[in-house]
């Protein structure tokens, strides 16, 4: 990851660990004027960053935003390839707009694109996605898999037990389960949304670009009329504010480890961890497909990720792709 002036010295300060900079000492060992140490330590206090100027020490960090820019992310990052180049932005049109572009431009594997603002957020069937800013984690990976597109199918259950066990392991009191094929619920409220997208050819996957969409920090009166009733945020959850920086960091871990198990023994190796967390499995359910609309018990899934529903009758129909509704 290729790290800003800016970003050097705020990593610098970070890992003082509350103990005086030199601002000199900033200026020698990165080759640059005491003025321009001073200029980006003015952005950063623009950024939300807060400092105590002490005489003949320097600068003592007193405070510090809940972003996700790339310095924040790394100071939890514990992953050999996810989250090792991150692209940035303030405001964007959409994260998957641009992994898109940047997977064919041929970056690497475990690229991040996020975001503090979407103006364009969409999820499945091109629905709109609400991303105020400052308030969530809007993010796309890039994941490069050597998988043929059929065994990608099940991709997006793998990624939403990564992200599931990153919440259930930093907030032991929140409990969040998995609704197939791309939802993630707590209390039957929405929190999070996956979006898989493929780059392809006809026997080998190119990319995977993971959309990732997480109410995080939100209050009640920040959802619109729409969802109100049906969204809720971790915060609102845990009662309490959300270090966003480290919640995307611990899902870049997980996302990580569990890639490199899918892709090494495939999705049955996940299947039973999927099956613990998910709240579809044993409920009555109402599918929605392009063509049909019929209900039964969701009675499991295949080892490909492929829902398995039983009608009254005893009939059992595979599910590949539709909305459901737990009854």
């Amino acid at each position: 990851m290729t790290m800003s002036m800016k970003d050097e010295i705020l990593k610098r300060i970070l890992a003082a660990n509350g103990e005086a900079v030199s601002g000199q000492e900033l200026a020698d060992s990165l080759g640059v004027s005491r003025t321009a140490v001073w200029k980006h330590m003015q952005t950063l206090q623009e950024e939300g960053y807060t400092f105590e100027t002490i005489k003949k020490k320097g600068y003592v960090l007193t405070g510090v935003p809940n972003s996700l820019s790339p310095t924040q992310i790394e100071l939890f990052l514990k992953t050999e390839h996810f989250g090792r180049e991150i692209h940035y932005f303030d405001v964007v049109d959409s994260t998957q707009t641009i992994a898109h572009k940047l997977a064919q431009e041929g970056a690497p594997h475990g690229t991040v694109i996020i975001g503090e603002e979407q103006t364009a957020g969409r999820g499945r069937m091109a629905r709109p996605w609400e991303s105020v800013h400052g308030s969530g984690i809007w993010m796309t990976v890039i994941v490069r898999p050597d998988v043929t597109p059929q065994q990608a199918s099940s991709f997006t259950l793998v990624v939403a037990v990564a992200v599931t066990m990153a919440i259930k392991t930093l907030y032991s009191d929140i409990e969040p389960t998995i609704k197939w094929p791309n939802d993630l619920l707590i209390n039957g409220k929405k929190c999070t949304g996956i979006l898989t997208e493929m780059q392809a050819e006809a026997d080998l996957v190119q990319a995977l670009l993971v959309g990732i969409g997480i109410n995080v920090n939100q209050e009640a009166a920040d959802f619109s009329h729409d969802i109100a009733d049906i969204a809720t945020s971790l915060r609102l959850e845990a009662g309490e504010e959300i270090n966003r920086a480290a919640l995307v960091a611990l899902i870049l871990q997980y996302l990580e480890q569990f890639t490199e198990l899918y892709i090494e023994e495939g999705f049955a190796s996940i299947k039973t961890l999927w099956e613990q967390l998910s709240c579809t499995i044993g409920q009555r359910i109402e599918v929605t497909t392009i063509r049909e609309r019929f209900e039964g018990i969701a009675s499991g899934i295949t080892d490909d990720g492929v829902l398995q529903l039983t009608q009254d009758d005893g009939l059992v129909r595979t599910i590949y792709a539709g909305d459901i509704k737990i009854l």
